[in-house]
């Protein structure tokens, strides 16, 4: 499962870094409304070297339009059910020392309705069981508006992988981790680079550039 997972995410990050990345940064900002993200606020969302400390970048932040392309790979499930009213898809990848690998995706939408809508549809249809089926759920704390995290050991000699979903406002983040080796991820560490994530999201849609990183 671990190679598997490693696989699929260097997938999307490369099939996006395709596409290249641009578009101006717009914010309705400062008020504490769930506004809808710009292509390069998605970009800027996504933790890049900098916000990752010891870990190593495999894919850069990227961001794309979300079209039919897209869609079947953010939404793989039937009629790409959950990207309605998506407008941009990101990803960014990243690799330690340990052989565990990250992926973090986005998808922003065009309303905080769209995003809240396609929660649990993406969740119960997909993003739940990239762990395994004999994964487990776990705690993550009070992050985002809306979140869900299982961590399972499904490879073939019990590699862990885990995921974690969180909405904040507008947009969806998924936080993909997976190890070659027993032992090269936990909850804990799950737990922090979700976390990391879901305020970086809440700094772009309060209009601030995204800073929150990693303890060193």
């Amino acid at each position: 499962m671990a190679m598997r997972n490693y696989r699929w995410c260097v997938a999307i990050a490369a099939a996006l870094l395709l596409a290249g990345c641009g578009g101006g940064a717009e914010s309705d900002s400062g008020n504490g409304r769930a506004v809808a993200l710009t292509k390069e606020q998605v970009r800027e969302t996504l933790p890049d070297g900098e916000a990752m400390t010891g870990w190593k970048e495999s894919a850069p932040p990227t961001a794309v339009v979300m079209d039919k392309l897209y869609r079947s790979q953010a939404c793989p499930i039937k009629g790409n059910a959950g990207c309605e009213n998506a407008r941009f898809f990101g990803a960014s990848t990243f690799r330690h020392d340990d052989a565990a690998t990250v992926t973090f995706l986005i998808i922003a939408y065009g309303s905080e309705q769209a995003a809240r809508d396609a929660y649990d549809v993406l969740w119960d249809g997909y993003y739940g069981k990239v762990a395994g089926q004999r994964a487990k759920t776990f705690e993550i704390g009070l992050v985002g508006d809306e979140r869900d995290a299982r961590f399972g050991s499904s490879g073939f000699s019990g590699e862990p992988g885990a995921v974690a979903q969180i909405r904040v406002g507008t947009a969806l983040l998924w936080t993909e981790a997976a190890s070659a080796d027993k032992g090269g991820i936990d909850e804990d560490g799950v737990r922090d680079l979700a976390t990391m994530l879901a305020e970086r999201a809440r700094q772009a849609q309060n209009g601030d550039a995204p800073s929150a990183a990693l303890d060193g």
